[in-house]
């Protein structure tokens, strides 16, 4: 945000867990706006995702590369309209590579070869449960980048979904990543704050574009 008193610093929040405030610009952020809202259009479009028990998460989703449903890969929207799931974007990995390379350093985005991307979207509604990343074959780092509204994203530790855990505040265009002894932690998103999104990018709600690396 322009004319903080205090600008944000990056901040490791566990050993393998980086949080790089304002890592994308905004014309980025515009460019990977457009793009995710390509990708939610049907076939194999925005998803709201039911649970084994028979519930429904409140952030809806849709996948590139693989598709994720809990709790496995698919080729296709097994729990959607059946479609083939749209194609992972080169770029998407090269700036997944970047994030890593920044957040990590550089050998730790050497061999990350990233083919899996969970774009979810909510609105002032929208919650996350506490969960961790473990339907992956690959321990690769994961990378997490947030458009529109700020959140809260609260950050525990690979125990359990209680505490400790770390409440971060992702704003638009923040970077977060977490690998190495974080790859597994819990994390989630308690809360969303509506209206916090630049006016600029044209955005309602809050958009997560969240990279994996399958081992598939």
């Amino acid at each position: 945000m322009e004319g903080e008193l205090f600008p944000r610093a990056p901040r490791e929040i566990a050993p393998g867990a980086v949080h790089l405030p304002d890592w994308l610009g905004a014309e980025e952020q515009r460019e990977l706006l457009r793009e995710c809202r390509g990708w939610a259009r049907p076939p194999a479009g925005l998803r709201t995702v039911r649970t084994p028990g028979g519930g429904t998460m409140t952030a809806r989703q849709v996948c590139l590369g693989w598709h994720w449903y809990p709790y496995g890969y698919a080729r296709t929207v097994v729990d959607g309209d059946g479609a083939p799931v749209k194609p992972f974007p080169a770029r998407l990995g090269e700036l997944g590579r970047r994030a890593v390379a920044d957040a990590l350093g550089a050998p730790a985005a050497r061999d990350a070869a990233y083919d899996i991307a969970l774009v979810n979207f909510y609105d002032a509604d929208a919650r996350m449960g506490m969960h961790r990343d473990s339907d992956e074959q690959a321990d690769a780092p994961v990378v997490s980048l947030s458009l529109g509204d700020t959140c809260v994203f609260r950050f525990g530790t690979t125990r359990g979904r209680t505490r400790p855990w770390t409440d971060v505040e992702l704003r638009s265009g923040d970077l977060f990543v977490f690998g190495g002894p974080s790859r597994l932690a819990y994390h989630g998103v308690p809360r969303v704050h509506p209206g916090t999104a630049p006016p600029e990018l044209g955005l309602t709600g809050r958009l997560n574009v969240t990279l994996r690396v399958s081992g598939l």
